[in-house]
This record gives structure tokens, C-alpha cells and sequence, in this order.
């Protein structure tokens, strides 16, 4: 459960991103520039850390090695879920944006079945073959049920065209996030610690946000003071403090399947951090009781998913320790 607990903080840090992106756009900065921008921050901090644990030559041996997977991955995870998330935060609020991303659990589980080893296959001493999460499968669907309600004050407001445009950017991050955080730690095979990691996909991602960095130069020229303070502070917190944290959580459950979905079901909680720091911040009006219930709807398929994976790594540990006896 500890993983968990992780999750949750992270999911905190991950807020200011909704709720920052939304002040942008609403103060007219491009996408473009808040998007590349925290990225662009985040590489001197990481690579501090990364420096001064010692840990560089390694990671740059494992890129040398594995370059071209390390670009293509890094892209998918980093470039293709946080361009089209800031993307979307031009047509609707953050919380909005963050209760559709939450689609990510559904995402996060169709990945982790069409990635689920093979009957027969070697796998790390003490790591049993996942089951099928039947449960998992319904929880998600409830969690989808939850963000189709608070689409429906979305869509009092919005033309059915404009609002497919809004939700399918989100979509295509929601299957970019958790496809390339799982196929780096693959790749990795868990040689690398998160901190070296996460500073590897930042410079492999590097070249996709210096060509948007480039498009947003032409198109709307230099970003705004203000933006790029916020760009900042966006990078610190949710780019550095909730990357790295979010990152250790699913490392440390990357051998349960279950926890590892629960780890990634926490970003729920981002909702609600959300509507409070829009409301304080934006002065944004409270979610209508459309969106109220399907926040509730979501709040309880993460509390769901906590059980449900406790449970099944519960059952895979007794049956280790049957086979061990």
C-alpha cells in the first residue's frame, strides 16, 4: 500500500499542471510553449540529481546502447501524452481535463493485458504470471462511467465536433503515458534507478520538443514572462517532484500488476486537487451536479481498485510461499 500513499502525493504535484496550463491558456500563451517549455526546465534538474548521485555514465551507456528505442519510447511516453494533455486545456477547465484523463486507468490496463507474459514464459525468480483482472475490468469501467458524467457539462456548452476534438487529444495521452513509462522500464530491465531513467526519456524526448519549441517560435513568437514562470514552476512540480515520485511508485510495483494498476489508478485524485486549486486560484464556479456525481463516481472506483489490488497480490504472494514450502 505504501506504493499507493506515493501515488497519491504524486497525483498532487501532477494538479498544477491542470490547473497552470488553464491559466495560460486563458491568458493567451501558446500550448506550444507551455508544453515544451516544462520539459525544457526539467533537464538541468534531473540531471543534478542524476550527477550527483554518480549515476550518469551508466545511463548513458544503456542509451548508447539502445538508442533508437530510447527515442521512439521517450517520445511516445513524454512528447505524445503531455503535448496533446496541454492541448486540450484550451477547451474546457482543468479538472475537466484531468477527470477525462483518468481514462488512463482503462488505458493502463489494455496495455498491461496486451504486454502480460505468455504462458510458459521466464519470468524473475518469485514473480508469478498475473491473472486476467476481471475485476480490474469492471472497476475501470466505472471509472468511465464517472467521466462521461462530468462530459456532460462539457457538453451543455459545447458542439459535439468541438467536444470530440477536446477528448481525443486526452485519449491519445492516455495511451501514450502508460505504454512508454512500461515499455522504458522494460527496456531497462531495472538497471537503471527512476531518477536516471526519467533524466534518460527527458534527453531522448529532447528533439520532439525543440522541433515544437520551433513551431511555436513561428507561430506565435517568444513566450510571455508570465508564462514562462509558470512553465517553471509546472517543471518543478509536476515534471520533476511528481514525475520522479509517480515513476519510484510504479518501479516499486512493477512485478504486481495489480498495485502497479492501483499505482496508476491514484492520478484520480489529480481531479479533485484540481477543482479546489482552480476554485482558490482562478476563481473558477464549482462542477455542476453532473460533474459533482461523476467525481464522486471516480473517487470511489480508486478506493475500489486499492481493495481489488491488495487482494490479488495478496493471492499471488500465499502462492509463491505455497510453491517455496
Amino acid at each position: 500500500m505504501r506504493e499507493i500513499g506515493i501515488g497519491v502525493v504524486a497525483s498532487f504535484f501532477f494538479a498544477v499542471t491542470f490547473v497552470l496550463n488553464r491559466s495560460m491558456d486563458l491568458a493567451g500563451g501558446s500550448w506550444m510553449w507551455s508544453a515544451s517549455l516544462r520539459f525544457i526546465w526539467m533537464l538541468p534538474f534531473m540531471f543534478l540529481i542524476v550527477t550527483y548521485r554518480g549515476n550518469h555514465a551508466l545511463l548513458f551507456k544503456e542509451m548508447k546502447q539502445h538508442l533508437p528505442h530510447w527515442l521512439l519510447w521517450s517520445t511516445i511516453g513524454f512528447g505524445l501524452f503531455y503535448a496533446p494533455l496541454t492541448y486540450a486545456a484550451s477547451f474546457g477547465p482543468g479538472w475537466l481535463v484531468a477527470g477525462t484523463w483518468q481514462i488512463t486507468i482503462v488505458t493502463g490496463i489494455i496495455i498491461g493485458l496486451l504486454m502480460r507474459p505468455k504462458k510458459g514464459a521466464a519470468l524473475p525468480a518469485g514473480v508469478e504470471r498475473p491473472p486476467f483482472p476481471v475485476g480490474g475490468l469492471f472497476i475501470s469501467l466505472l471509472i468511465l462511467i464517472g467521466v462521461g458524467f462530468i462530459q456532460l457539462q462539457q457538453a451543455e456548452s459545447l458542439p459535439l465536433p468541438t467536444l470530440l476534438l477536446s477528448i481525443f487529444p486526452i485519449v491519445i495521452a492516455a495511451f501514450a503515458y502508460p505504454l512508454g513509462n512500461r515499455k522504458m522500464m522494460e527496456l531497462c530491465g531495472g538497471r537503471l534507478d527512476t531518477f536516471q531513467r526519467v533524466l534518460g526519456m527527458m534527453i531522448a524526448s529532447m528533439p520532439f520538443w525543440l522541433i515544437l519549441c520551433t513551431i511555436a517560435f513561428i507561430t506565435s513568437g517568444p513566450p510571455p514572462m508570465d508564462q514562462i514562470i509558470q512553465t517553471f514552476i509546472v517543471g518543478v512540480s509536476s515534471g520533476v517532484i511528481a514525475t520522479t515520485l509517480f515513476f519510484i511508485a510504479t518501479d516499486r510495483a512493477r512485478h504486481h500488476p495489480g498495485t502497479l494498476a492501483a499505482v496508476e489508478a491514484t492520478q484520480s485524485f489529480q481531479v479533485g486537487f484540481v477543482v479546489v486549486g482552480e476554485m482558490l486560484l482562478l476563481q473558477a464556479p464549482l462542477p455542476n451536479n453532473f460533474a459533482l456525481v461523476g467525481l464522486a463516481i471516480i473517487i470511489v472506483g480508486i478506493i475500489l481498485y486499492s481493495m481489488y489490488s491488495k487482494r490479488i497480490q495478496d493471492k499471488m504472494r500465499s502462492k509463491v510461499k505455497i510453491k517455496v514450502s
